[in-house]
């Protein structure tokens, strides 16, 4: 992703429009000039017509036009891909509050506070300006004031010795009107650290990803869940700064991760979803406050689970996290076959039919399922459209 992009355009589709004779229909009777073979009357095979294309003309003779390409960098290839995407529903949750505002260096100014004075610029500043105009020097100031002050002492001075006492005064007196002339430290020198009030929004907003990677979860599975996680991982930084996003991957355990582990550690186990939907409720009691945060979630999984756990999971988001959520996407990654066969009918796993009898009562809970890559960025678009219809969080 961090690779400029050549997104190439055939040059038959940059090309204006032209009209002409068309050479496959028509009645033509001339003879050229110069020719010795045919005469009129004489009927003549038509042209055959060959194909063309872009790219070079390839060795020997001809000319030919490369197609046209421009490139796109990694931030407008991003801008496409999520320019008409957000998160649902996100709202400014205490309304009691002000809007905050936090003080950001900006770099440096001419004027300002005397508290706000950058003394290590100003010096910078002053010496240059010193070097330039050629100020004398506190040692070379000191140097002609103690001669002077050893030639003053002497009794009975030779004339060369009042000769180098006169020169001195002279030198001493164009010293001190070039000390007074140029200042130490001048007005120009003086440089203000510059600060910019920056608003801090009131709304934050929490992501739970949460991840099977439970042995019933093969390579293909986990590498489809990845793909979907890792595109939500780009919206999210790409869309919004303040958000925060917690790692969640289960087996028969569920543990809070960091970023790395939750893409690349090779942990594997038995299949007990539950215990992530109460990891994902126990850090909301802990961290996230439902009245403070905008709370999401996404979770993917094959489906597969424990004997009764499925209804368990589902009871849990009725009754306790679809309460605390703004919304809830589930992907259910499938067998390329069962996705012909099962189609978006309720067949399939016993999560895919518990998590159905949510979706039916809940507004802000979306469910679909992936069987190949092809089908990762159209169902994010899917769960994450503009404008969706979810009710605010009851």
């Amino acid at each position: 992703m961090d690779a400029a992009h050549g997104v190439p355009i055939p040059k038959r589709g940059a090309d204006e429009p032209s009209f002409q004779h068309s050479r496959a229909s028509g009645e033509r009777n001339y003879v050229l000039p110069g020719n010795e073979t045919f005469s009129p009357g004489d009927r003549l095979r038509k042209p055959e017509t060959g194909g063309g294309g872009g790219g070079s003309a390839g060795p020997g003779r001809g000319e030919n036009t490369d197609d046209f390409l421009f490139v796109l960098s990694r931030e407008e290839v991003l801008d496409l891909f999520f320019e008409d995407l957000e998160l649902p529903d996100m709202v400014k949750l205490n309304l009691r509050e002000t809007v905050s505002y936090k003080s950001h260096r900006v770099g440096f100014s001419t004027v300002g506070t005397p508290c706000n004075i950058n003394v290590g610029r100003t010096m910078r500043n002053s010496f240059g300006r010193r070097m330039a105009l050629r100020r004398p020097s506190e040692r070379e100031f000191q140097a002609l004031t103690e001669e002077i002050a050893t030639l003053e002492r002497e009794e009975e001075p030779s004339l060369q010795q009042r000769r180098r006492l006169s020169h001195l005064r002279d030198e001493l007196a164009v010293v001190e009107r070039r000390r007074l002339r140029i200042a130490y430290v001048d007005p120009v020198d003086v440089r203000f650290n510059r600060f910019e009030r920056q608003p801090l929004p009131n709304a934050s907003a929490v992501m739970f990803c949460l991840m099977d990677v439970s042995a019933s979860m093969g390579e293909r599975e986990k590498d489809l869940a990845k793909r979907f996680f890792v595109l939500l991982h780009l919206f999210l930084k790409r869309r919004y700064e303040r958000i925060d996003i917690v790692f969640i991957r289960h087996t028969d355990e569920a543990r809070e991760v960091d970023e790395e582990t939750f893409f690349f550690s090779k942990q594997s186990g038995g299949t007990v979803v539950s215990t992530a939907l109460e990891e994902m409720l126990r850090i909301i009691e802990d961290r996230y406050p439902s009245n403070l945060w905008n709370i999401y979630a996404a979770q993917a999984s094959d489906g597969d689970n424990a004997n009764g756990d499925s209804d368990r999971c589902a009871e849990l988001l009725r009754e306790k996290l679809m309460r605390l959520c703004q919304y809830y996407a589930y992907v259910e990654i499938i067998d390329e076959r069962e996705s012909e066969i099962f189609g978006s009918t309720d067949n399939g796993t016993s999560l895919w039919r518990a998590y159905r009898t949510v979706d039916s009562v809940v507004p802000n809970f979306q469910m679909t399922r992936v069987a190949r890559p092809a089908d990762i960025y159209p169902v994010f678009r899917k769960l994450f459209a503009r404008h969706q219809p979810v009710q605010l969080r009851r």
